[in-house]
């Protein structure tokens, strides 16, 4: 599993910012209004108060910085890293399952857990439209969805240990079905949280919103992800946290789920009775905010896909990650199938982040341009070579193994790899935003940019689910050592083995998939990625939704 396919992608509620820059104006109009009809016996007291007026604005007015909102500022982080630890813990567990043998199959049915967060365009408007005033528009979903989670964890803290060591194995469908929930709970409180951000902060300060949700998500994914895998290793911990060597880590699943269940308990408790909604601070002018109502969204949604030259393209983005599947979605697990330890994994994201944060700066230097996609369309062949040097790494690691683990020069190499991934990943992504950015009509910018993101999303998660879903298929075994046993399906393979034989992988899929899906790469690119590139030719006009001319 990659970090960077955790990316957030905000959803684009449609929302207007009224009264932005109307107020001074009608402000120093009345001024001047005032004055001329005064007498001019009281025109210098008029001009006096008013200077006084003046100074008590700038008093009270927000400067630059957060001092005056630090506890809103606080609270929005606090909410984003509560949404971040679901995020980590589901993406945590396909690691748990592989080192537990699972089969591929069982992985792709799991993957269906990170759908929610590409498909929640299609229930935002209702969070949007249907709330209790008296309680608080965000606060009537806010409330209801942490206590949910809370629940949810606390039930999972319970069960999770004999839904992961039940005897015929880890039971996949209960634990895909639960960690859905958690994910699609999660996604419902992103939405709210956004919303509430834009009333929760004044106006000055509004733009510290999209900090706390990159911050607050990034802390809250390695809380739940590389944190928790990391304390949970008992090879971890006795190497680098404990005298005593042990056999189990510091912390289990279900001691971590306790947790953070009775934290969103508690929490929610305490700003469902005390946090009270566009709460009008002295001197702050806070972001009035309207939203269309739910029919009208949907209508407006289908009449932007109807359009030719957005239709084209979102058939474009559905497919363009199909040569990239392989890679992204199952590399991760060939190496803990070859016995890369799962926290080694998890840690080595922790020195990507300083560039995850330079790359969009750096990139965005080239995609300001009229023609974005002509960056996306460079890196593309790239990224398709990483994805043949990652099956390249896959096959190397099992002869670089030594006893006591890989030597230190083998994660310097995934570390420089995964380095290279990312840069042709953001290269693609920051290219892909910059375009929507581009051709999205300002008269529906939250809404038709969400579209597109959430349709780039989506052809990033289905790809990875068919990819994982067809490794088992792909691969060929043989029993070794019992004539007239094979290992076709996992009956045939526990005959083998009760017959005093082996299941040997003759041919591994993940090898077929790394190749075919270059090639329908490689495909896509000579023909589509030309069509993509020819679509910044379009005038501004193809892109413009007719139902709000």
């Amino acid at each position: 599993m990659e970090l960077s396919d955790l990316m957030t992608h905000k959803n684009g509620r449609h929302r207007k910012m009224a009264g932005a820059t109307n107020q001074p104006e009608n402000m120093r109009y009345m001024d001047k209004e005032e004055k001329s009809s005064s007498e001019p016996e009281v025109e210098e007291e008029a001009e006096g108060l008013i200077r006084g007026s003046d100074s008590e604005d700038r008093r009270h007015r927000v400067r630059p910085g957060i001092r005056g909102e630090l506890g809103n500022v606080l609270l929005l982080l606090f909410l984003y890293v509560l949404q971040g630890i679901p995020l980590g813990l589901a993406g945590s567990i396909p690691l748990i399952l592989q080192s537990k043998s699972v089969s591929y199959k069982d992985q792709a049915f799991f993957s269906f857990v990170f759908w929610p967060f590409s498909l929640k365009l299609l229930w935002a408007p209702l969070v949007d439209a249907l709330y209790f005033s008296r309680f608080g528009r965000r606060k009537s979903w806010l409330v209801p969805t942490q206590f949910l989670l809370g629940l949810f964890m606390l039930y999972l803290s319970g069960t999770v240990d004999s839904l992961l060591q039940s005897e015929g194995g880890p039971k996949v469908v209960t634990l895909t079905a639960v960690f859905f929930m958690l994910e699609f709970l999660a996604a419902t409180q992103d939405i709210a949280v956004d919303g509430w951000a834009l009333t929760m902060l004044s106006r000055e300060n509004v733009g510290y919103a999209s900090t706390c949700n990159s911050v607050g998500q990034t802390a809250g994914y390695f809380l739940g992800n590389v944190l928790f895998l990391a304390l949970e290793s008992a090879n971890f911990c006795n190497k680098y946290l404990r005298v005593v060597p042990k056999d189990t880590g510091i912390v289990t699943l279900s001691d971590f789920l306790f947790f953070w269940g009775v934290v969103f308990l508690v929490s929610t408790t305490l700003v469902a009775i005390i946090k009270r909604e566009n709460e009008q601070g002295k001197g702050k002018r806070r972001v009035h905010e309207e939203t269309e109502g739910v029919m009208e969204t949907y209508k407006l949604l289908f009449s932007i896909i109807k359009m030719p030259t957005v239709f084209t393209f979102c058939a474009l983005l559905l497919t363009a990650k199909i040569g990239f599947s392989a890679a992204d979605a199952v590399t991760g697990l060939k190496l803990v199938e070859a016995g890369v330890p799962k926290e080694q994994l998890a840690l080595l994201a922790v020195p990507m982040v300083p560039l995850q944060i330079l790359l969009p700066v750096i990139i965005s230097k080239y995609t300001a341009g009229p023609r974005p996609l002509d960056v996306f369309y460079k890196a593309f062949p790239f990224r398709l070579l990483i994805g043949l040097l990652y099956a390249l790494l896959v096959w190397w690691t099992p002869s670089v193994k030594e006893e006591g683990g890989f030597p230190v020069y083998y994660y310097g190499i995934v570390l420089l790899s995964y380095a290279l991934h990312q840069v042709a990943l953001y290269s693609m992504y920051v290219a892909c935003m910059a375009f929507h950015a581009k051709v999205s009509d300002p008269l529906i910018g939250g809404t038709y940019m969400t579209l597109l993101n959430t349709v780039t999303n989506l052809g990033g998660n289905w790809p990875s689910t068919v990819a994982l879903w067809m490794v088992d298929p792909l691969t060929s075994k043989e029993c070794q050592g019992a004539v007239g046993q094979s290992c076709g399906s996992p009956d045939e393979a526990g005959l083998c083995v009760k017959e005093g034989g082996v299941c040997v992988t003759t041919l591994d899929g993940y090898y077929v998939e790394s190749v075919v899906c270059v090639v329908i790469g490689l495909a896509w690119w000579v023909w589509l990625g030309k069509k993509m590139r020819r679509l910044q030719d379009q005038s501004p006009a193809a892109w413009r939704c007719r139902a709000n001319q």
